[in-house]
């Protein structure tokens, strides 16, 4: 009986070992080599710029991917299609109040909540948190190598970012800022 339990207690011992093989991994996203690319849209127009990633992770299965968590630079937002004084008035305007706020709020974050999908196409669900108020979304990601590829949709009055919203101030026509915005993200790990 005592060898008996023995053996049962070493299978056990042995088949735990084997679990703790597969344990979830985390790869650091390398933040210079990634990029966040970013569209807002007005009536008769658009703008496009970028913003820095501070730091990002994703977890992986296997290779099955199965969450991860970012934190966005918000202080980096800058717009790209414009040049010299009509850049600096956009970028700051951005930054100010009206918008995002950076000053109280110098970054935002992005936490995978869940994933389905498989081999490289998944769907992510998760919680973004811009300017303290925080929004579940969800958007496909591919994975393929040591690269991820993701383009979300944000609403932005979901952030308390009101500024010309044609949802909230329905008389301001061809002055509107639409609601939702674009990121298309590039990430490399």
């Amino acid at each position: 009986m005592k060898n008996r339990n023995s053996k049962i207690a070493m299978l056990l011992i042995l088949a735990l070992s084997f679990m703790s093989y597969t344990t979830l991994k985390d790869k650091t996203v390398k933040v210079k080599e990634s990029s966040v690319v970013w569209k807002g849209y007005k009536v008769g127009g658009e703008h496009t710029g970028t913003i820095d990633l501070k730091s990002g992770s994703l977890t992986f299965n296997e290779k099955t991917l199965t969450g991860g968590n970012f934190t966005i630079d918000m202080t980096s937002l800058g717009s790209t299609d414009l040049e010299g004084e009509y850049k600096g008035k956009l970028d700051g305007h951005l930054k100010s109040d009206d918008f995002f706020g950076v000053e109280e709020f110098p970054t935002a974050s992005l936490e995978i909540t869940s994933v389905s999908g498989k081999d490289g196409n998944y769907n992510v669900k998760a919680n973004i948190t811009i300017k303290g108020e925080t929004e579940a979304i969800s958007f496909p990601m591919i994975v393929k190598g040591d690269t991820a590829t993701a383009n979300l949709k944000i609403d932005r009055t979901k952030h308390n970012i009101t500024y010309k919203s044609p949802s909230i101030f329905e008389s301001l026509k061809d002055k509107a800022i639409y609601d939702e915005f674009d990121l298309n993200v590039t990430l490399k790990f």
